[in-house]
């Protein structure tokens, strides 16, 4: 044989190699895919207990919300509120407070409300 030849079946000698170890690798992870998938969808969470990390009530809602214009307002033009209007009363609730409380129970239009962040 020519040196040529030679390197020619070297060449796809080690090109099978490198196939034969990417399409070992491949299937690898479509097991190690399929079998995670399998796991991860038979675990029931069912009957898990609910941790809580927080004594009841310890969120004071706010009852009696004071608002101020938006012109007076404290607030960035941009800063996230969130705005509910019945009856043509409106009220916007900047969720920087919200963050700390969590519920303002409020009037708006005459209708009851609470807002939840």
């Amino acid at each position: 044989m020519t040196k040529t030849v030679e390197k020619v079946q070297k060449a796809n000698t080690t090109l099978k190699i490198n196939i034969c170890h990417a399409l070992k690798n491949f299937m690898l992870i479509l097991i190690l895919l399929f079998v995670t998938t399998l796991y991860a969808t038979a675990v029931d969470h069912d009957k898990d207990p609910i941790i809580t990390l927080l004594k009841f009530d310890a969120i004071p809602a706010i009852t009696k919300p004071q608002f101020v214009p938006a012109g007076k307002a404290k607030l960035d033009a941009n800063a996230p509120v969130i705005g509910v209007n019945f009856n043509g009363e409106s009220h916007a609730y900047s969720l920087y407070l919200l963050n700390g409380h969590e519920i303002v129970n409020d009037v708006v239009g005459g209708k009851k409300i609470a807002t939840t962040w």
